[in-house]
């Protein structure tokens, strides 16, 4: 994981112009799409579900990376899958069974992600680690966007750099953070120990998606080398 990736979150798009504005940001060299599914039970707010995510699949190639803010994703999964999801993610505090719902969602053909919201603790990944892509440390409490960036999400980063480390599963499990993140802490984020950063409004509440993506990236990517 030697590489950076950006990873625009459509909940700060221009939901009017929602083709445009996918169209746009993988022109301007996103990674990901993230796209926020939340059921107003979860969290208390109303987005998207699988039928915009499937036209979102059908303006971009970019890998679909799908956040269930959602109770019971497990009735879920089939439906993101059919829909073009590529990587899923789910919440523990959502899944009694996590491990059963991390197998569904490979079983369907994704990659497997695991959410940690700001409270929650580390301990819950012990037994799935090694079966998932992808943990999203969540920065904000999760349900709104734009909100500001929670400090200790820092050492949680690290902490959670070091068990994939101690495990050597660093080049099969990326971690990625979503909240507050934006040019002036992309840096920060990385040289904790992330390599995904989702952005909503850091990337689309600016003039010019290009000059942030490459920026947020470039930044990035040198607090990685230097960590190194």
């Amino acid at each position: 994981m030697h590489h950076v990736r950006i990873a625009p979150s459509l909940l700060a798009a221009d939901f009017g112009r929602l083709a445009e504005e996918v169209t746009a940001v993988e022109r301007a060299s996103a990674d990901l799409i993230h796209i926020d599914v939340m059921d107003g039970h979860f969290v208390p707010n109303l987005t998207l579900g699988p039928v915009v995510i499937e036209a979102v699949r059908r303006v971009t190639k970019l890998p679909l990376d799908v956040h269930l803010m959602i109770e019971e994703p497990e009735r879920w999964v089939d439906a993101y899958a059919k829909a073009g999801a590529d990587i899923l993610h789910v919440h523990p505090e959502a899944c009694p069974h996590l491990h059963r719902v991390v197998q569904q969602i490979r079983h369907a053909g994704m990659q497997a992600a695991v959410v940690l919201n700001p409270a929650t603790p580390l301990h819950v990944l012990d037994y799935v680690l090694e079966d998932l892509s992808m943990v999203l440390v969540m920065s904000v409490n999760p349900g709104f966007g734009g909100q500001s960036f929670i400090p200790s999400a820092l050492g949680k980063i690290a902490a959670l750099r070091r068990m994939i480390s101690e495990r050597g599963l660093s080049d099969v499990v990326s971690i990625s953070v979503d909240g507050g993140i934006k040019l002036d802490n992309a840096a920060e984020v990385v040289s904790a120990g992330a390599t995904v950063l989702v952005s909503g409004s850091g990337i689309f509440a600016t003039p010019d998606y290009t000059l942030t993506i490459t920026e947020m990236r470039a930044r990035g990517t040198s607090a990685l080398h230097r960590h190194i």
